[in-house]
């Protein structure tokens, strides 16, 4: 395969993170703080009249925190641990969402106690939950949306309602001393289709109209979640593109006066700005005819690439032999004891063939989603280093 990794980064930060990664030993992943900043501010400056919920699971670096909360960000968050880490760096409790569906009572109380005030639910024992465990909160109902076939990493089912559940949930908030407040979606992560925000925001408008016609509440607030792409193997569109087609919809549903806008990007802030690096442990065949190599290296879906796992997100992988134009299709796997870590088998990535053991792949914007979703001690491996430069 051939990457070009101006694609990617600009010529001088690759440079400076190659540089810091050659020192040191793999497997871990080097990220670019400059890069997060700078698509911050790309977010802020195309979606002006939105407030930015940074998902922190997508990266819960307090490195990555403490950036994110100088430049004015909002935190997205799922458990009381990622609570408690976001404000150790001294964020503040009413710039949080308490965005997990699934929670337990307890854990909404520690929320409550901690300060926070705005939660998102998708079903009545959850809301009853939070109307007796965090009384007089602003709530936020999450529906169920079309995108799963045009996201590379769908989102769909586990969470969500339909719109009439909706409906009945922000009733029942109001009747329980909570604040119907708004209406969240996510039409999935890694979204190539701009069109399904249309749709979903079109679902919103409804459930906004019904329930002022009909209960006399008025919401105010739209939670679209996240969505916009990395820039991963298969290019998408630029986040111009997206904001001005999103700005577009939500302007022919709600008029110039917008509700208040809430974005929760995770991906997009911080996975164009990372290398993982690993070096490849063994080269093999499995016949004497075999037509394709197995790279095994230090790392796998255990380690940090579980978003291969189907062969969902396709990195871009570059090795330092990438000038030897003889490539043949290789099959990618991790080096555990567990037949399911193949990273891509049925997708052929084509590798030098004067590639061996102990040379470096370089995996591109895998600062999403690597670090957090590294295993503990699987195998006896150690979870992903991380570096912040």
């Amino acid at each position: 395969m051939s990457i070009n990794v101006e694609d990617y980064f600009a010529p001088e930060t690759f440079a400076k993170l190659k540089t810091f990664a050659d020192q040191q030993e793999t497997p871990f992943v080097v990220i670019d703080k400059q890069t997060i900043a700078n698509a911050y501010d790309e977010l802020v400056d195309n979606f002006p009249y939105a407030k930015i919920y940074f998902a922190v699971k997508a990266n819960p670096a307090l490195e990555i925190t403490d950036l994110l909360r100088e430049k004015g960000s909002n935190f997205d968050i799922a458990s009381i641990y990622e609570l408690d880490k976001v404000l150790s760096c001294g964020v503040k409790a009413e710039t949080v969402s308490f965005g997990n569906t699934i929670k337990k009572a307890r854990d909404i109380r520690y929320f409550y106690d901690k300060g926070v005030r705005l939660f998102a639910t998708d079903s009545e024992a959850d809301l009853r939950n939070i109307a007796e465990q965090a009384p007089g909160s602003k709530v936020y109902v999450r529906i169920l949306t079309e995108g799963s076939s045009s996201a590379d990493w769908p989102l769909s089912r586990k969470f969500g309602c339909q719109t009439d559940m909706a409906m009945d949930l922000l009733v029942l908030a109001r009747d329980l001393g909570l604040v119907p407040y708004g209406v969240s979606f996510h039409v999935g992560s890694q979204q190539r289709e701009i069109g399904v925000w249309d749709a979903a925001i079109g679902k919103v408008k409804i459930i906004f109209d019904r329930l002022r016609d009909e209960d006399g509440i008025h919401l105010k607030m739209i939670n679209m979640g996240g969505g916009f792409p990395a820039n991963y193997l298969t290019k998408t569109q630029d986040l111009k593109a997206y904001a001005e087609e999103i700005t577009r919809f939500l302007v022919e549903d709600f008029g110039e006066e917008l509700p208040e806008i809430i974005l929760e990007p995770g991906r997009s802030l911080v996975a164009n700005a990372g290398i993982l690096v690993s070096e490849v442990v063994l080269i093999s065949r499995k016949s004497n005819t075999s037509m394709e190599r197995w790279v095994f290296t230090d790392v796998g879906k255990f380690s940090g690439l579980i978003e291969t796992m189907d062969e969902s997100i396709k990195f871009p992988i570059l090795t330092d032999k990438d000038s030897d134009t003889n490539v043949e299709d290789v099959v990618i796997a991790g080096p555990t004891c567990d037949s399911a870590d193949i990273m891509y088998e049925n997708y052929k990535y084509g590798l030098p063939l004067s590639l061996q053991s102990e040379d470096r792949l370089y995996w591109l914007s895998t600062g999403a989603y690597t670090t957090s979703y590294s295993a503990v001690e699987f195998n006896g491996f150690p979870p992903l280093k991380s570096f912040y430069i």
